[in-house]
């Protein structure tokens, strides 16, 4: 957990309320945060469920992994440490899209069970849906058209998740996307299901 450094502030609550935005947009806000190892198929999957969501009038936005780390954490490496301070970061920016009425979907490897707790924690009841895009080694590494699995084996690439480095798996996600057996226009029609299903895209 990072350490607060700013003093003297106070947290200023705007005029428009969360569930004003939300009627405007006749969805709920929330955070699909999508986990699995790198290959597994989460970006591929947020991306397309984005299409699918906007191509039926909804608001969502992905926030991936490689993305936030060409701006936001450009700073930060992939040590265990730099890892939980990524998450950290990107946990705070998806509360903010979560409040403002967004759906919110984010690709991340996000390798620590208890950095995605974390993020959890932020975010009220409800707020949070843990993906778990499962898939084995086997099966990313199959799909690796950037080599990064031949590189980590070779020891090109240090503290490599799955090869090098740890992946904790969720316990109880709210939802797995089984990508060793589902295609992709499976995986992100369960998706959007589950946000129908469970009330985030309001009634039209």
């Amino acid at each position: 957990m990072a350490e607060s450094r700013s003093t003297n502030i106070t947290w200023h609550a705007g005029h428009v309320t969360r569930t004003d935005r939300e009627q405007v947009l006749g969805q709920r806000g929330v955070t699909v945060w999508l986990t699995g190892l790198s290959g597994s198929g989460k970006s591929t999957i947020a991306v397309g469920a984005e299409r699918e969501l906007v191509r039926r009038g909804r608001l969502a936005y992905v926030l991936d992994g490689d993305n936030v780390r060409h701006g936001l954490n450009k700073n930060l490496g992939f040590s265990p440490e730099d890892r939980s301070e990524n998450i950290r970061r990107i946990g705070e920016v998806a509360k903010l899209f979560t409040d403002a009425g967004v759906i919110a979907m984010t690709s991340f490897i996000s390798p620590y069970r208890s950095d995605r707790d974390a993020v959890r924690a932020l975010l009220a009841k409800g707020d949070f849906i843990e993906v778990h895009v499962a898939a084995s080694v086997e099966t990313c590494e199959g799909r690796d058209v950037k080599g990064l699995y031949q590189k980590a084996r070779r020891g090109e690439i240090p503290e490599f998740t799955g090869i090098s480095a740890p992946y904790e798996a969720p316990l109880h996600p709210e939802l797995v996307l089984d990508t060793n057996r589902e295609t992709v226009e499976q995986s992100v029609a369960g998706l959007v299901a589950h946000l129908e299903k469970s009330g985030y895209l309001g009634a039209r």
